[in-house]
């Protein structure tokens, strides 16, 4: 939003465009979600231009994503530019693999948070369990493979639901599946994940789950119509 007239009274539609600004910067990580809040208070109240503008003056628009590298080498993508990178654009192909597997005996392991998948990703459990989590992970290489091999214990996979992943394993007196798909396309640029191995007396399972960056966002924009209608409700009273 610009206003060569700072002063000019703002509009209810004008606060409700900052606010989903404010809510797509924050799931794209982008504001934390004190800094969200705080911004989010402010918009509501605007009186003017002038109050609104500095709430996003800082942002780019929504669904922009910018490569660092490019920055420092003095060429910035242009906005329509077709080169310019996806949303997995910073995540596949830019950073050498955190781990390329892991074990558990009587006991478990856990893969979450920002990690780099190797190329090849080797689970092995016995009488154990495992966790794999690629929701907030980056990838070495486009092409990605996790082989799961589980010995009366279990593995279970979590990816984001727009991920390009294809299940091809199979158990023995246990499963080896993926949970029902809510249909969600696959994002340009995915890595294109296969999750492959042997179940024997135990499981391997995968599961698509939204980003905790999403929940947020998702959370927010209930308790906004949530208050909206309360509003609502006042001014019929």
């Amino acid at each position: 939003m610009t206003s060569e007239r700072p002063e000019t009274r703002a509009s209810d539609a004008e606060r409700e465009q900052v606010a989903e600004r404010l809510r797509e910067a924050m799931a794209e990580g982008r504001l934390t979600m004190e800094e969200f809040d705080e911004r989010l208070g402010v918009a509501y109240k605007a009186r003017t231009h002038g109050e609104l503008v500095p709430l996003v003056r800082d942002l780019p628009a929504p669904g922009t994503t910018t490569d660092v590298a490019r920055i420092a080498d003095g060429a910035v993508a242009r906005d329509g530019d077709e080169s310019a990178p996806t949303a997995w654009a910073d995540r596949v192909g830019r950073e050498p693999a955190t781990s390329k597997g892991a074990f558990a005996f009587w006991g478990g392991f856990g893969r979450r948070g920002t990690w780099t998948v190797g190329r090849k990703f080797t689970a092995v459990v016995f009488q154990a369990g495992g966790e794999i989590d690629l929701r907030e992970a980056r990838f070495e290489d486009r092409d990605v493979v996790i082989r799961c091999f589980t010995f009366m214990g279990g593995v279970h996979v979590t990816v984001p639901p727009d991920m390009d992943v294809e299940v091809r394993g199979f158990g023995l007196m246990g499963g080896f599946g993926e949970a029902p798909h809510d249909g969600s396309a696959v994002s340009p640029g995915s890595p294109r994940v296969v999750v492959t191995g042997f179940a024997l007396m135990g499981g391997v399972g995968v599961e698509r789950k939204l980003r905790d960056a999403e929940k947020r966002r998702l959370k927010e924009e209930r308790k906004r119509q949530r208050l909206e209608k309360k509003a609502e409700r006042k001014e019929l009273d």
